[in-house]
């Protein structure tokens, strides 16, 4: 019997301990990566700025109507979850905006795609500015999953989908 107290007691320390770290981490944080592309910048715009199911973490992609006239569109991941984006801010080939558009998720924030042309194709920067409301997400996200996680599969795939062909304008720089 003091052996199943003294587990419950250590669950019950850890789960503490994660709230509580959890609400001394700051909501907002930034995280950024790059990738250099031996594309042109029009390919790599293509797909960033274009229907999004050539990546493979999502089930389903779909446009959705705005009101606002901005690009909105809703994406289902391989566990069902749902996530509304809008681009609140479009300059092709070279930089976009991507916001949540959901105010009801335990988190938000932008992305930001910067595509600098060079000679030999281009470099994409993502930079996240998220914020993370649950401060058990926010343990989880800062310690456990990592703040780039994301970024890094996103650009993994756009490096995948160039290298088998999927560029939307077939062209190398």
């Amino acid at each position: 019997m003091k052996w199943i107290l003294f587990s419950g007691g250590a669950v019950a320390a850890i789960v503490i301990a994660v709230v509580v770290i959890g609400m001394l981490l700051p909501r907002a944080h930034t995280a950024r990566r790059s990738v250099r592309l031996k594309y042109s910048a029009d390919a790599v715009w293509g797909l960033i700025a274009g229907d999004q199911s050539w990546r493979p973490e999502l089930r389903k992609y779909e446009s959705v109507s705005s009101a606002t006239g901005q690009r909105v569109w809703k994406e289902t991941d391989k566990h069902g979850q749902t996530i509304t984006y809008e681009a609140v801010e479009s300059v092709a080939p070279r930089r976009m905006v991507a916001r949540i558009a959901d105010p009801n998720l335990p988190f938000g924030g932008t992305w930001t795609y910067e595509i600098q042309p060079d000679a030999g194709g281009c470099t994409v920067t993502i930079t996240e500015n998220g914020e993370v409301y649950n401060p058990i997400f926010r343990f989880v996200s800062r310690f456990v999953i990592g703040h780039t996680a994301t970024i890094d599969a996103y650009l993994k795939a756009l490096q995948t989908k160039l290298d088998e062909g999927g560029q939307a304008d077939g062209a190398r720089a």
